[in-house]
C-alpha cells in the first residue's frame, strides 16, 4: 500500500464523518443563534432555554437522518471492504 493509497482512504473517512455529522451540526448552530437571538432580546439568560431546544432539534434531525445515515455509512463500508484487494497489491 503505497501513501496515496493511505492519503486518499484517509480523506475518504473524514469526508463521510463530515457528511454524517454536517446536518445535526447545522440545525444546533442555527436553533443555538435563533435561541441567543431571543435570549438576548428578551434579557433572560437561563442556561437550560439554551441547551433543550438544541437537543431536541438535534434529536430530531438525527431520528429523520438515520436512514440516510446508514444507507450512507453503509454504502461507504461496502466500498471499503470491496477495495482491499486492490489495496493489497
Amino acid at each position: 500500500m503505497n501513501d496515496a493509497a493511505i492519503v486518499d482512504l484517509a480523506r475518504n473517512a473524514l469526508l463521510m464523518a463530515v457528511t454524517l455529522a454536517a446536518p445535526m451540526l447545522l440545525v444546533a448552530l442555527v436553533v443555538g443563534l435563533l435561541v441567543s437571538i431571543v435570549q438576548a432580546v428578551t434579557q433572560i439568560q437561563e442556561q437550560t432555554l439554551a441547551f433543550v431546544p438544541k437537543l431536541l432539534a438535534v434529536a430530531m434531525v438525527f431520528l429523520i437522518g438515520l436512514p440516510w445515515m446508514i444507507q450512507t455509512a453503509g454504502k461507504y463500508t461496502t466500498e471499503l471492504l470491496r477495495s482491499i484487494p486492490a489495496l493489497a497489491h
